[in-house]
């Protein structure tokens, strides 16, 4: 099972809404799944993991799921190799046993272009990050997500429901 996950704050607390699916080519989700967190961490630039790893660790364990795969909506490495960002804490705190794929809307300083992935007619990229698996991979599993727009559509939709509270 593939799941992917979105956090959405409302001050000190947060809805995190994950949805699994079972191939990268599926236009629909086999389960919806959704957390709140009270008293979450304030936010700390250079420090983002803090205040949503708590968040994506309580909705796999809250909702028991064992996932193959983690799409999350961010960098895995900030520079693409290196400089560890949500994803890689996240691999971290899965044991660096489940792979991890970071897709960010916007490009973080010192990334090089082979991270950047465009889709549909979009002529701005996702940046694709990653770790448990190798780069060519994760980017093509986001490449050939069902959707005709940049963004495929079940991380639009994962991201829509974390905001729906």
């Amino acid at each position: 099972m593939i799941l992917a996950v979105d956090v959405d704050y409302n001050n000190e607390n947060a809805l995190i809404a994950g949805i699994t699916f079972s191939h990268w080519r599926d236009e629909k989700e086999t389960a919806v799944y959704k957390s709140h967190i009270t008293n979450i961490e304030a936010y700390e630039p250079g420090n983002f993991y803090r205040r949503e790893l708590p968040c994506i660790l309580e909705l796999i364990k809250e909702h028991t799921l064992k996932p193959e795969i983690v799409v999350i909506d961010g960098f895995v490495w900030l520079d693409g190799t290196s400089r560890p960002g949500l994803g890689a804490h996240l691999y971290s705190a899965l044991g660096n046993m489940t792979p991890v794929i970071g897709v960010a809307k916007k490009s973080f300083a010192g990334i090089p272009p082979e991270y950047a992935l465009l889709r549909g007619k979009s002529n701005k990229p996702l940046y694709i990050t990653c770790s448990g698996i190798e780069l060519e991979s994760a980017l093509l599993n986001i490449k050939t997500m069902a959707g005709k727009y940049r963004l495929p559509t079940l991380l639009k939709k994962v991201d829509r429901l974390c905001r729906e509270g």
